[in-house]
């Protein structure tokens, strides 16, 4: 190859790469550029055409390599080293306190605490792996323990370097921080996208993952995404001692680090550091959502370690809800998967902490009347981190006469039958087991996350197939073919395969899994796994009695109730029956039954997402002893909201104290990301 090659090729190619890679480097880390864009132009061109005569000389670091490449197939899914874990929510300076009351707890007060406070963006976190310096793979987070393999798309943002700037790189460095669109960029997309005939995107945090997310790179590489970095998977691989030494390396090695991080002595310096955020954040021209605190020592990180899905030595403080003023266009009456009737208010378009909002919920006729809201008024929405958007009030003051009483329907929107509202429920609901609405949404909570979770079938998939004849219910899930789903828009034959492939499989799935699937009202996770455990089949359940479910520690009334007329209802039984036919084959899982057994349980305070005689029910079935004293033999203190004196003792004895997101994640399958009963 070498005959081929003029004398100074090979020299004069890595020559530019250095040259180039340095002026990116200037331009979009340091924001301090050297030289004039013509000049980097004709640098850059210069390397394109030997590149192109020479393309054996072609490098992964090459400043070419960003400008997107042939387009995949699809992402392949790529596990993560270490896990890469969410952040536990703070929004008050009470709760940041409490965030450090725990850690002293933790370290028995031996420890002086130093703080990193760092602006937490609004964008999509992914990881960067670095081997001898050179950019080998970068992933989305994903659930944490898996992503997507999006190097080529990472590759085109060019505040990412390529080639670490360093003599001597780490032999592995795996680093995470945050891809975002800046809202100039957003709104020039937008408009673009406008001027095309194209949907907007809704906010800077969409069109962020929508670009990384595309199989075409030169997609990725013609949108204006940036990069921040906030960390490294492990700081073992670093030089460093702490968090704020990490950040200082990290820019050395040519990454892109947020300006506005700072060293903190103590939490007061937090606190003062956050309300200087939530002053500045307007000025930005990124989005944040409010700022994550970290124990800046990674000795006393590891530790304090981490629970199930948070580390105990960061938590991400929000930003307050932001207000908006907006008018009350109309209001929209949806009907959900139990036929609950849930007005949706339409809104003129406004944007609303970083994100679009033209919808709003309303809860139920009560909130309506309590807010004292009519069509046309001026109203107050606001909407905190990743809440739904809401109407806080009317803006009396400002009506003209002209506003309008809101008239609940009497009838079903969806399918005309007259509503049912009963005594002690503040919701009417539609009785009709034939309503197409709730017909829909019990197929979208039957494929999505809170129910089996098949692969290739969202809510848009199941709507697409209902408005095309296809889909009525849950088993016609069962007869759809690949060659029916190639029909339609948006599938391609490799997709619709994917699709049947996991249809098909969820026929044989876990026994507790289903019946949650099926969202019997007040049947959640929790309950699903009490019957199972106790039932064992499918079919023991279908011919139990009141008497049966009562006799469940953990089932109450209202849940066996609802589980007798459910199972009870022609309807039902002949869907069950079809589902059956088509090979229906549900397991019990042994392995979770016997999960705990060895444990010993306390229970104090109030537990959210369920009753204590729930969850004391639930760790019982998977083996646990459950008792009433803290003592040297309890293994777990499941403590809840104002949890008193047990809670106090078992910090003394040194005992496992658990929180209730740990707790969920001992009690759940895997894969199960509520514990919603069903309303």
């Amino acid at each position: 190859m070498s005959a081929t090659i003029p004398d100074g090729a090979k020299q004069r190619l890595a020559q530019l790469r250095h040259q180039l890679n340095h002026h990116a480097y200037r331009y979009y880390v340091l924001d301090d550029p050297e030289i004039a864009d013509s000049e980097y132009d004709t640098l850059f061109h210069e390397l394109l055409r030997l590149e192109d005569q020479f393309p054996d000389l072609v490098t992964s670091d090459s400043p070419s390599q960003r400008v997107g490449g042939t387009p995949l197939a699809q992402f392949e899914q790529i596990p993560h080293r270490l896990p890469m874990l969410s952040l536990e929510n703070a929004f008050s300076v009470d709760e940041a306190v409490a965030f450090e009351a725990r850690i002293v707890r933790y370290l028995r007060g031996a420890e002086r605490l130093t703080y990193v406070a760092e602006p937490k963006l609004d964008g999509l976190a992914v990881e960067l792996v670095y081997r001898d310096g050179l950019l080998t793979v970068g992933s989305t987070r994903g659930d944490g323990e898996v992503g997507e393999e999006i190097t080529a798309n990472l590759k085109t943002i060019s505040s990412i370097p390529l080639r670490l700037h360093s003599q001597q790189p780490p032999p592995l460095l795996e680093v995470r921080g945050e891809v975002f669109l800046p809202i100039p960029g957003f709104e020039s997309l937008n408009a673009q996208r406008l001027a095309n005939g194209e949907p907007p995107f809704a906010n800077p945090r969409n069109a962020a993952a929508g670009s990384v997310r595309q199989l075409d790179p030169r997609v990725a590489a013609a949108r204006p995404l940036d990069f921040f970095c906030y960390g490294v998977a492990d700081p073992s691989q670093t030089p460093c001692q702490g968090q704020a030494d990490l950040l200082t390396y990290l820019q050395y090695l040519g990454f892109k680090v947020n300006p506005h991080r700072k060293a903190c002595a103590n939490i007061e310096e937090v606190a003062d550091h956050f309300t200087a955020l939530d002053s500045l954040r307007s000025t930005l021209d990124y989005d944040i959502d409010g700022m994550v605190i970290k124990v800046d020592s990674f000795a006393l990180q590891e530790r304090l370690g981490n629970k199930a899905r948070t580390p105990r030595w960061a938590i991400a403080w929000k930003f307050s809800a932001t207000q908006v003023a907006t008018r009350l266009r109309d209001i929209e009456f949806a009907v959900g998967r139990t036929g609950a009737i849930t007005p949706v208010a339409l809104l003129d378009p406004v944007r609303v902490g970083g994100v679009l909002v033209s919808r709003a919920t309303l809860h139920n006729e009560g909130e309506i009347e309590r807010k004292g809201l009519r069509l046309g008024d001026m109203v107050l929405v606001q909407r905190a981190g990743d809440v739904i958007p809401e109407v806080v009030r009317a803006i009396a003051e400002q009506r003209t006469g002209n506003e309008r009483p809101i008239t609940m329907p009497s009838h079903c929107p969806s399918c005309g039958h007259e509503l049912l509202k009963l005594s002690g429920e503040a919701v009417a609901r539609c009785p009709s087991p034939l309503c197409p609405a709730q017909l829909v949404r019990a197929v979208v909570h039957y494929v999505g996350k809170a129910g089996l979770d098949i692969d290739g079938l969202g809510e848009k998939a199941v709507e697409q197939l209902y408005d095309h004849g296809l889909l009525r219910d849950i088993p016609d899930l069962y007869a759809l073919t690949s060659a029916e789903l190639v029909k339609l828009e948006g599938w391609a034959e490799k997709s619709a395969e994917n699709a049947i492939a996991a249809i098909n499989s969820s026929l044989h799935s876990d026994l507790a899994r289903f019946l949650a699937a099926l969202g019997i009202r007040f049947v959640g996770e929790v309950t699903a796994q009490l019957l199972a455990t106790r039932f064992g089949s499918l079919e023991a359940i279908r011919s139990a009695s009141l008497e049966d479910l009562l006799d469940i520690e953990g089932v109450g009334e209202q849940s066996a109730t609802s589980v007798v007329r459910y199972f009870s209802a022609p309807e039902v039984k002949a869907m069950l029956d079809r589902l059956l036919a088509y090979g229906l084959s549900l397991r019990v899982d042994e392995q979770a039954q016997a999960a705990l057994t060895g444990t010993v349980f306390v229970f104090t305070g109030t537990l959210a997402s369920f009753s204590r005689d729930e969850a004391k029910a639930r760790v019982k079935a998977m083996g646990a002893q459950v008792v009433s004293t803290v003592g040297k033999k309890v293994t777990h203190v499941v403590c809840g909201e104002a949890s008193g004196s047990k809670r106090k003792k078992a910090e003394e004895l040194g005992l496992r104290i658990v929180g209730e997101d740990e707790f969920m994640s001992m009690i759940l399958p895997s894969g199960h990301p509520t514990l919603s009963e069903g309303s």
